[in-house]
């Protein structure tokens, strides 16, 4: 980034430097970054401000920039991710930075992600949007029920959630990453975990040492979306001890939890009493599907395979 005076140096030799200096100074100035700023501090001295300038130039080139933010990636700031604060120190200004809104999500996402490797979903999902729903009939209805819980949703007050389910490629997960979206844009931070994995991972973590870790994260997450529960294998352990514990703590803090499913809820409830070593568990599993019951809607989804329509 050029400093102000970067930019004196090559006025200097200028016959109109001068007038160069005086009109860069007035921009300064002008700027309404720096304008509020001396609004709230109206007692600094001319001389403050002309010792100053330096950082007044910095400050108010930085605030443009993030006032016209072309994203993350492509930020033109000094330290890229942050945003300058200009305060008064002993009669000096001072500048300090910190993370902007963008750097601080990405640093939330590398942090979910380095904690939890299941939480990793396709691009196409990550980048979901209510718009590029396809207008089928089958979807429809889906749709305006996930568009409604993502206007609605208040984790904490709320915790009434959705179950989507239907037929593999119908566009669920597609629907839940447009959910996430919508809730990202209102500030709700979402997470979305793929069942299988995220069960497989949990088991291995004991080892590690990491499993309350991230069990305590999904189970605290604002908006939890269990992407295709039933695809795991089931065991007593994943139904009572991870699956039945996390809804338990969410209904009582009430925090929303969606689900997708290629089972509707009967299909799930028997797919969650029967494990390999125990048998069947109708009890247990219906202990669980109570919770799933009445804390989501359930939705079916249909329409034609997004996935071999793409291919």
């Amino acid at each position: 980034m050029e400093s102000i005076q970067s930019s004196l140096k090559h006025m200097t030799g200028n016959r109109s430097f001068e007038k160069q200096f005086t009109q860069l100074k007035e921009a300064v100035f002008r700027s309404p970054h720096v304008q509020l700023f001396l609004e709230e501090h109206p007692s600094l001295s001319p001389i403050t401000l002309e010792q100053g300038l330096s950082k007044l130039y910095e400050y108010q080139k930085e605030q443009s920039h993030c006032a016209h933010c072309p994203g993350l990636q492509k930020c033109p700031n000094l330290m890229k991710g942050y945003q300058p604060t200009l305060y008064v120190e002993r009669d000096s200004l001072e500048l300090s930075y910190s993370p902007c809104p963008l750097k601080e999500e990405e640093e939330r996402e590398k942090k979910k992600r380095s904690l939890i490797r299941s939480l990793y979903i396709p691009k196409e999902i990550l980048e979901a949007k209510f718009d590029d729903v396809e207008s089928e009939p089958g979807r429809s209805i889906a749709s305006h029920r996930a568009l409604e819980f993502a206007l609605s949703a208040k984790p904490g007050e709320d915790g009434m959630g959705l179950y989507l389910y239907g037929k593999f490629g119908v566009g669920k997960t597609f629907l839940m990453g447009a959910i996430a979206n919508e809730l990202k844009d209102r500030g709700i931070d979402s997470t979305i975990v793929y069942v299988p994995d995220f069960f497989r991972e949990l088991k291995q973590s004991i080892g590690d040492g990491t499993f309350q870790q991230k069990l305590d994260f999904v189970k605290n997450a604002q908006v939890l979306i269990f992407d295709d529960i039933g695809a795991e294998t089931m065991t007593s352990w994943v139904r009572d001890d991870v699956l039945g514990v996390i809804l338990q703590y969410r209904i009582m803090e009430k925090l929303p939890t969606l689900f997708t499913s290629n089972y509707d809820y009967d299909e799930l409830e028997e797919h969650l009493a029967y494990n390999d070593k125990s048998g069947t568990e109708l009890l247990k599993a219906k202990r669980v599907m109570e919770r799933i019951r009445h804390y989501t809607v359930s939705v079916m989804v249909q329409g034609q395979n997004r996935r071999e329509h793409q291919s």
